[in-house]
């Protein structure tokens, strides 16, 4: 096992950061260019996640293996799902085969397509014969994760009579799924969502288009929570937009109450901390931004506040059960925690245990989401290399700011 130790931070946190590409975005689009080769794509996110898919849709292998890329199962199962006359076989590492899919796979067998369970019934691995779906309409839960719901607007407007997806309950993880109809707006392919209700029309071609990847608001988290630890900090940051597709940008108002100031300029946000007074609990409901739940709890137990985060029952099935993730490091560094399945509640703490080793569950959210504690007490993360799944570059950012 790999452990990066990470002594107290006491220098000025202060510097340039690059961030790339959004993840997020990057696989939505890297299926849309799979559907129309003339798109191009430029600050694509280098994650492991984002190269996992990239090989993926080259491959001409009978069998992928997508190991802990959550997207990539999602986003594939639906894309060779509608490729006509392709057999695969999709798996993943143990991790991936205990997490649901049946919601997707039922979504579309129900639209004509050929999915077969090869071990645990509702799980991967999964052998697909791609079809010609030519059912139009398909009704889903609302609540469920954005990642199936994306999966089957992304293949779309590629089906013979394009899709329209009727929702049996009310939407949840609503930025995520407007991302994917931003796309699909730049590519100018036609949507329309009125109440429970999404209908994207077919499309058979587009015009040459470039779209610029904009940076990844989810690593950025990192950053503000840095900056929120540390008074008169200072960091910029490259490439964002006030108007982004990210609903993780919401960091923006968040990171506000806990004393960050953001400034817009061309190109770049330049984080701030303005020494204000930062209030005595947070409560809040991320059930549209839930990868920003263990960022945010980590920065109010290193402020010493308490918080209720709500909202967040998708964390159970991410990478690890990130709520139970979370009370036992944060215990083990002296905090008081409590969760449900859909939420957790931290108290107010006036001491923090010192070099202390973090487990990361093969999460890399854990490992970064940690780090800032750093500027606190001396802690250590253990398999600390797990970054590479969403930012491979972040240990390096992170001492450049920090040493």
């Amino acid at each position: 096992m790999k452990l990066k130790k990470i002594p107290k931070i006491t220098t000025l946190i202060s510097g340039n950061i690059q961030i790339t590409g959004s993840k997020s975005e990057t696989n939505r689009l890297l299926i849309l260019q799979q559907l129309y080769p003339n798109l191009k794509i430029q600050n694509s996110s280098v994650s492991d996640d984002s190269m996992v898919l990239q090989n993926a849709l080259k491959t001409n292998l009978p069998e992928i293996n997508i190991g802990h890329a959550g997207t990539a199962m999602r986003f594939l199962t639906a894309y060779f799902a509608s490729k006509e006359n392709n057999e695969v076989i999709l798996t993943g590492s143990e991790r991936m085969k205990n997490r649901p899919i049946k919601i997707l796979v039922d979504a579309l067998n129900f639209l004509g397509a050929d999915i077969q369970y090869l071990e645990k019934e509702g799980f991967p691995p999964l052998k697909i014969s791609g079809k010609k779906l030519t059912k139009t309409l398909v009704e889903i839960e609302g609540n469920i994760s954005s990642q199936y719901i994306s999966a089957l607007l992304l293949i779309a407007p590629k089906l013979p009579n394009g899709l329209k997806l009727k929702f049996k309950s009310e939407v949840t993880s609503i930025p995520y799924i407007k991302m994917t109809l931003g796309l699909l707006n730049q590519l100018n392919i036609n949507y329309h969502w009125i109440k429970n209700e999404i209908k994207v029309t077919p499309q058979s071609s587009i015009d040459n288009k470039m779209i610029v990847v904009e940076s990844d608001w989810s690593s950025a988290s990192y950053f503000y929570s840095l900056v929120a630890l540390s008074p008169n900090a200072k960091i910029k940051l490259t490439s964002y937009k006030k108007n982004s597709l990210q609903g993780d940008a919401t960091l923006v108002d968040i990171y506000k109450k806990l004393g960050v100031e953001t400034v817009f300029e061309e190109n770049t946000i330049v984080l701030k901390n303005i020494n204000k007074l930062t209030p005595k609990s947070l409560m809040l409901d991320l059930i549209n931004t839930p990868d920003l739940a263990q960022t945010i709890a980590v920065t109010c137990f290193g402020l010493g506040i308490s918080c209720n985060l709500t909202g967040l029952h998708t964390l159970k099935i991410k990478e690890t059960d990130r709520l139970i993730a979370l009370k036992t490091e944060l215990e083990k560094l002296g905090g008081k925690v409590n969760i449900t399945n859909h939420s957790i509640h931290i108290h107010s703490s006036t001491k923090i245990k010192e070099n202390i080793s973090i487990a990361t569950y093969n999460d890399h959210r854990m490992a970064m989401a940690f780090a800032p504690l750093a500027l606190k007490v001396s802690i250590q993360v253990e398999n600390h290399e797990v970054v590479s799944k969403s930012y491979p570059n972040f240990w390096h950012d992170f001492d450049k700011i920090t040493r």
